[in-house]
């Protein structure tokens, strides 16, 4: 916390902190391996433009490099692991009015527990609106997607997938998609309102595709698709729940999970990310 190790018992936020109060901060996901950071300079230089979205002063990535690496030191070696690094504008009024700062930063390190093979996720009946202030940035205002995850996690399913305000295909709460339509590769681009994935551009860069926008309902009716995020990898989706679709409601079983593209996206990228693992 602000450059000091402490135990994860005795850390405390101000209660006056913006990013507890109004959800006024950015932050990162970033995953370990035996260890090691997985991307973690593209990771930093995310949370850089975040904040910048935002008006944040510019986070010092050597000092948050550094944290990281001291949490893991201390840490179990678990096979794989979660880094959270957050960053808020630190204490201000009862309000949506900032505080003079300086912000508060904090990095945590957890073990990542292992994720399903494959994926069943339900269309959130919300929009995503790609116009908004917000739209892009990776902001610890999450209560849109914590509402949108319980939906899914309530019918049983362990994503939920937004479209966006102009019907097209949008992302998930914590994950891009990618869908496969008459062979071609394809994903929503930055304009549609999701997040610049860290997993989805190292996707697009190692095994290719295309970005251009499809509507939403391209989702029920990809020959394959899949999910990418920090903590996911590559993960086939099997099932989408169209519930939230009048004209459609009800499961559909996507042909194959993995079909050949994504086993193919998923041997390529988890070839090229144990060459690219971070000292």
């Amino acid at each position: 916390m602000n450059g000091e190790l402490v135990d994860p018992a005795e850390a405390t936020v101000p209660v006056f902190d913006h990013g507890l109060l109004v959800g006024d901060g950015v932050f990162e996901t970033v995953k370990s391996v035996r260890g090691r950071p997985f991307a973690l300079t593209r990771h930093l230089e995310r949370l850089v433009q975040s904040a910048r979205a935002i008006d944040l002063p510019e986070p010092d990535t050597d000092a948050i490099a550094e944290g990281v690496r001291a949490c893991l030191a201390a840490a179990p070696q678990w096979e794989l692991g979660r880094i959270r690094i957050t960053y808020t504008s630190g204490t201000g009024p009862l309000g949506s009015d900032r505080g003079p700062g300086p912000g508060n930063l904090i990095v945590i390190v957890s073990e990542l527990p292992p994720v399903p093979k494959v994926a069943e996720v339900a269309v959130a009946p919300w929009p995503r609106n790609e116009r908004g202030a917000l739209a892009g940035v990776k902001s610890t205002s999450y209560g849109e997607n914590a509402r949108a995850l319980a939906y899914a996690k309530a019918r049983g399913y362990g994503e939920a997938i937004f479209g966006n305000l102009a019907g097209n295909l949008c992302e998930g709460t914590g994950s891009n998609v990618f869908v496969v339509l008459g062979g071609r590769l394809v994903t929503p681009p930055l304009s549609a309102g999701c997040l610049a994935g860290v997993t989805r551009s190292l996707v697009l860069e190692w095994f290719g595709g295309e970005e251009a926008d499809v509507p939403l309902s391209a989702l029920y009716e990809a020959e394959e698709a899949f999910l990418t995020s920090t903590t996911r990898d590559v993960q086939p989706i099997r099932i989408v729940d169209a519930t939230a679709d009048p004209a459609r409601g009800g499961k559909v079983e996507l042909p194959a999970a993995p079909g050949p593209v994504t086993a193919k996206a998923m041997e390529v990228f988890a070839r090229r990310a144990a060459e690219d693992l971070d000292p």
